[in-house]
C-alpha cells in the first residue's frame, strides 16, 4: 500500500514536528509506504499576496496533477468528523491513498467536491505542520485497526 500526504506548505528546516512525522513513518512501514510532499511554489506565495480565491487557485493548480492516482482524501474544515475506525476504513483495501492539506486559505470547493472524500479534524484551526502530525498518527491508528495491531487499544 501506497499512502501519499500532499500538503501546501514550504519545505522547511528540521522543525520541532518533524522528528514526530518520521516517527509515525517509520511505524507504518510494515503496512504501507508513506511519502509526505510539501509544495510550494512562487505562484502561491503569489497567489497568497493577492487575496483567498487567488490562493485558492494556485492550491489547485500546484495539486491537480496528483489527483486520480489513487483514492483522494482532502482534509477540510467543512468535511465530516468521523472515528478513527470510519478513518481507517478510508484505508481499507486500497492500493494508493492520496492526503490533500491546503494552504493557509483552504480548498476552492470544486477541489473539495471532487475528491473520493472530505473528512475533518474538528473546526479549531491547526497549524499545517501540526495537522501533518495528527494525520500521520491517524494513518499509523487507521493501519493498527486494519491489521489488529494492539496500538489502538
Amino acid at each position: 500500500m501506497k499512502i501519499n500526504l500532499y500538503i501546501i506548505d514550504k519545505k522547511g528546516k528540521k522543525e520541532l514536528y518533524e522528528p514526530l512525522v518520521e516517527h509515525y513513518r517509520k511505524l507504518c512501514r510494515p503496512w504501507a509506504q508513506v511519502e509526505v510532499h510539501e509544495i510550494f511554489t512562487k505562484e502561491i506565495a503569489r497567489a497568497q499576496e493577492q487575496n483567498p480565491e487567488a490562493a485558492q487557485r494556485s492550491y489547485t493548480q500546484a495539486l491537480e496533477r496528483y489527483r486520480g492516482s489513487g483514492y483522494d482524501v482532502v482534509l477540510d474544515p467543512e468535511g465530516k468528523s468521523i472515528s478513527s475506525f470510519d478513518f481507517a476504513d478510508l484505508l481499507k483495501d486500497r492500493a494508493v491513498v492520496n492526503f490533500y492539506i491546503g494552504g493557509a486559505y483552504g480548498f476552492e470547493r470544486p477541489f473539495v467536491d471532487t475528491s473520493n472524500k472530505s473528512v475533518s479534524f474538528g473546526r479549531i484551526t491547526l497549524s499545517h505542520k501540526l495537522v501533518k502530525v495528527v494525520l500521520m498518527e491517524q494513518i499509523f491508528r487507521g493501519l493498527s485497526i486494519l491489521h489488529n495491531h494492539p496500538y489502538h487499544k
